[in-house]
């Protein structure tokens, strides 16, 4: 099997690094963001992969589906709603698991969440080792990396590092992909989102979330797979990468997949156009779950999906709907 690996832009050979049949994915199943429905066919090119590894490849597959619960929007949500923001969490998590069981995606053998303890002693570990390898500084209460004591950072989005702004910082979990700046580890928090495991108490940023939880559930790295959605491949994965390395000294995935996102009506899904659909929308539609998977497998995982409600009726009748 070849897979086109977006850390050196090519097709290469796939199979599995250290552990001979055991190969490592890692995917981020964020649905508490605006954009986790345009990465419907990131979750759902995930899963034909694990299937083709675990079924025709033989391989006894481990796959982590992580949940970043904590960060501004959902603290936010949660304050908005009157909730303990794990009670805030719950709701959307469980709505993705539903969606995950009517799209056919197979059960994955890991799906932590942020705000699991061990997960929270993960990070603030992590954020040690970070300091200790001299990749830290702190300010205004909070810790943030500096990325130019990483001289690689940069290199899954092929960065310009001359183009770089010096000395700048990002606090908040949302930012312009045009921006390449020292972002947040532990964010400074005095609200009930606050845990004590780092000095000053706070939360963690939201790239931190996922390196700690790949690294605590599949172990030494490199792991051998890190799936997404392409919009993500910068800030949020070249940001993995950074922490991962600065702070093991060790690759952190031999091979990055990125999926391209789902568009509607030739337009980014977005609430303020409303155009965003949820599989029970569509459902309500008279369509079949499984309709779904096949529309969002009939294009190229690397190639742009564009829904329209015209492009149902072909799909439909092929499914025998």
């Amino acid at each position: 099997m070849r897979l086109f690996n977006t850390l050196t832009r090519s097709e290469e050979p796939f199979a599995p690094g250290v552990r001979p049949h055991d190969p490592d994915v890692h995917v981020r199943a964020d649905r508490l963001r605006a954009r986790a429905h345009r990465q419907l066919p990131h979750f759902i090119c995930v899963d034909v992969l694990r299937r083709t590894l675990k079924y025709l490849l033989g391989y006894d597959v481990r796959q982590v589906m992580n949940f970043t619960d904590v960060d501004d929007r959902t603290i936010h949500g949660a304050q908005k709603a009157g909730k303990d923001l794990r009670a805030y969490t719950d709701q959307y998590i469980a709505m993705f698991r539903e969606d995950a069981r009517l799209l056919g995606l197979e059960q994955v053998e890991e799906s932590p969440r942020a705000t699991d303890q061990a997960n929270i002693t993960a990070m603030a570990d992590l954020i040690r080792a970070l300091e200790k390898n001299g990749h830290t500084y702190k300010s205004d209460g909070s810790i943030y990396f500096k990325i130019s004591t990483l001289p690689e950072y940069g290199k899954l989005a092929h960065l310009d590092h001359d183009g770089m702004k010096p000395g700048a910082r990002v606090d908040s979990d949302t930012y312009a992909k045009e921006d390449a700046r020292d972002f947040v580890l532990w964010k400074r928090e005095a609200g009930r989102a606050t845990w004590h495991d780092v000095d000053p108490p706070g939360r963690p940023g939201w790239h931190l979330e996922c390196s700690a939880m790949a690294l605590r559930l599949l172990g030494e790295p490199p792991i051998d797979i890190h799936a997404g959605g392409v919009d993500l491949i910068f800030p949020h994965h070249e940001n993995e990468i950074a922490q991962s390395e600065g702070a093991t000294g060790r690759p952190f995935s031999r091979f990055w997949m990125h999926v391209e996102y789902l568009i509607v009506d030739e337009q980014k899904m977005s609430k303020s156009l409303g155009n965003t659909y949820t599989i029970p929308d569509v459902v309500a539609k008279g369509f079949r779950p499984s309709a779904v998977r096949l529309l969002l497998l009939s294009a190229h995982y690397r190639k742009q999906l564009n829904f329209t409600w015209t492009a149902w009726p072909r799909t439909r009748s092929r499914c025998g709907g």
